[in-house]
């Protein structure tokens, strides 16, 4: 039995652009999953914030990792004007510290983006095939 030509062009075209398809799909996700943390963010915080946390929020460049996995990260950018980090920042606010209550923002993003993320990668993913 002889695969249709079609498809094994395709399949060829999908493993050639492989990488440039990987970003374009983590991006996608990568935009859902911010735009709940900056909601979730913008809920917690109250209004003596300065405004630079919710500024320094943003999505990494896709990388690959040792084990060649591509990855994308939601992340604070540093360091902050005052010279402090915006990590220790966040972490305070999504784990509290004493006399200071915990207001999570970052797992329950994560969590309640996760649904959607994946939707608007295989949406991405099938877009890109599609073109081939």
């Amino acid at each position: 039995m002889m695969m249709p030509e079609d498809f094994l062009v395709k399949l060829s075209s999908l493993g050639k652009k492989s990488d440039e398809i990987c970003e374009k799909v983590l991006e996608a996700g990568g935009e859902i999953v911010l735009e709940k943390t900056k909601s979730n963010l913008a809920s917690v915080i109250d209004s003596r914030s300065t405004g630079e946390l919710e500024r320094s929020l943003g999505l990494s460049s896709v990388r690959m990792d040792k084990d060649g996995n591509h990855n994308i990260k939601v992340g604070f950018a540093e360091p902050r004007s005052d010279g402090d980090s915006n990590a220790k920042i966040a972490n305070i606010l999504e784990y509290g510290k004493h006399g200071q209550p915990a207001k999570p923002f970052l797992k329950p993003a994560k969590t309640a983006s996760k649904a959607a993320c994946e939707t608007a990668m295989k949406q991405k993913f099938q877009q890109e095939v599609d073109k081939l």
